[in-house]
């Protein structure tokens, strides 16, 4: 494959000795060689001891819901501070690249999986436990970067937002799929008022079942879990994911801004409250004396639901559309003394990539039968190379959630509409699989000038390369990959002019 290179905006791509910071970082991980290098130093000035040395990475995915560059001040946003963020940005790496889904489960699925929602089959959004219809995130026919990093031999946690999965039918769920520990809100069930509750009076799923937290607010629910699993696992290595619910709808207060009133002002002091929960998670690290040995991943699952400001421009909505503001998102790595601090990366990458990655950076086995739509980025966050395997990223999907049939819910189109670019240009592909629109990003950020049918070579070379990207997709979209649940007293029948239905597009590429 043509291997792409990356742009470096800043920092330095250092070396350990003669080593390169991967061959270096391997060394450690599988505990050989370990002290034919110079010890790595810690912050402290001190060489980390060789326990610290020789094991594995602790690995933090942090993905917050629904928050676009916009409101993100190291992305350039104008009407809203960071600084916890920022920092993790200006020690460690920050991407301008990186790619999800513009909607919450297919993105979810994608990072759980390492698949393309055409694989998955989560192609549209579809809460489970609201709507149903035997449809679930199945780790018995799908892969768990939960189950890879835990036989790997890392103790596994989560925490904050599922949806993927309805806790009555499987109460076991993040179990199955390779978590040890949880501490979920459930999201909407049918026919339960009260599971709607994420923020204040937090139901909340666990071991212990699931059930109304009165009085307290779920972020610090589900943050307080994490932070005492990481106290009680710190000699372990331990794979952490925490898919924040802020700062999804409703727009509420937060116990640091009680008196925040109206959508703009309640959506502020959410995104500033993760900006405080990730400080915390920073200090607990550093408190533990495990921060050295810890990557940590800050994303989110797709653009913002609210406004913003950013390097001078009113940003509109992202989420939902697969303009750049909607599934081009921020996405900061971060580990000192192994990941390069203070750089700007303008390698390609996009969600899929994450489990690959991860599995590389733990030394992990990936499934024998892994489908494997993404590519390790560890090379890059690792800083060995200025290159990167990638030469496009996809995103697909868009305003409109699957429809339930008499066969349970399927996608709404045989296959999808989706966006795929390279590092200038971005093509528009319809569910007639045509090329539709082009830009070129370098000139155009915004998407404004449509050069579909541009003479310029240069337009021309990028146009064949992208449209021919898509045959590297299945010829048909899978609907969703899975052993169905058995049918529930509280599943919706949803039919064409229903609530969901009528969200999508009519056309003769429905289901």
């Amino acid at each position: 494959m043509r291997k792409e290179m990356l742009i470096w905006k800043g920092g330095s791509s250092a070396t350990v000795g003669k080593k390169t910071r991967r061959s270096f970082f391997k060394d450690v991980l599988l505990g050989s060689a370990a002290l034919s290098v110079a010890p790595r130093i810690s912050s402290a000035g001190k060489p980390a001891d060789s326990k610290t040395r020789r094991r594995k990475p602790n690995i933090v995915y942090i993905m917050v819901d629904d928050l676009g560059k916009e409101w993100i001040s190291c992305y350039g946003a104008e009407e809203i501070e960071t600084p916890q963020i920022d920092k993790l940005a200006e020690s460690g790496m920050k991407f301008d690249n990186f790619y999800c889904m513009p909607q919450c489960t297919p993105t979810r699925l994608s990072f759980l999986t390492g698949q393309y929602p055409c694989n998955h089959g989560f192609v549209n959004h579809w809460d489970v436990p609201r709507w149903g219809g035997g449809c679930h995130f199945d780790p018995g026919v799908l892969p768990s970067i939960g189950k890879v990093m835990k036989a790997a031999g890392y103790k596994t946690a989560v925490a904050g937002k599922w949806q993927i999965d309805d806790f009555r039918v499987e109460p076991e769920a993040c179990q199955t799929a390779g978590f040890d520990e949880y501490c979920m809100w459930t999201g909407g069930e049918g026919g339960n008022r009260k599971s709607d509750s994420r923020y204040w009076n937090p139901y909340i799923h666990t071991k212990n079942g699931s059930r109304t937290y009165e009085g307290e607010f779920g972020p610090d629910n589900y943050t307080d879990f994490l932070l005492d699993f990481m106290k009680k696992n710190k000699d372990d290595p331990m794979f952490v994911y925490f898919p924040m619910c802020l700062p999804h709808t409703p727009l509420v207060t937060t116990p640091l801004k009680p008196t925040a009133k109206g959508s703009k002002e309640k959506h502020i002091a959410m995104v500033e409250y993760i900006d405080y929960l990730t400080g915390r998670i920073v200090e607990t690290l550093e408190q533990l004396g495990i921060r050295e040995n810890t990557i940590i991943f800050w994303t989110s699952d797709n653009g913002s639901s609210t406004p913003g400001r950013r390097n001078g421009v009113n940003i509109n909505a992202g989420k939902g559309r697969t303009v750049e503001q909607g599934v081009n998102v921020p996405f900061i790595a971060n580990c000192p003394g192994t990941i390069p601090q203070g750089l700007v990366s303008e390698a390609l990458a996009d969600v899929t990539d994450i489990l690959p990655t991860c599995a590389e950076l733990a030394n992990a086995p990936l499934p024998a039968t892994y489908k494997n739509d993404g590519r390790s980025i560890a090379d890059v966050l690792l800083g060995e190379t200025q290159y990167s395997e990638r030469n496009w990223i996809m995103a697909m999907g868009g305003h409109n959630n699957a429809k339930m049939t008499d066969s349970g819910p399927e996608n709404q189109w045989y296959w999808r509409d989706r966006v795929i670019r390279d590092r200038r240009y971005k093509l528009y592909v319809g569910t007639d699989k045509k090329a539709k629109k082009l830009f070129d990003l370098a000139k155009d950020p915004w998407e404004e000038n449509n050069i579909i049918s541009s003479s310029d070579p240069q337009a021309k070379s990028a146009l064949q390369k992208l449209h021919d990207a898509i045959y590297q997709f299945p010829q048909k979209d899978n609907d969703f990959v899975c052993r169905p649940n058995p049918p529930q007293a509280w599943d919706r029948k949803i039919q064409a002019k229903s609530e969901i239905w009528k969200m999508g597009r009519p056309g003769d590429q429905h289901r």
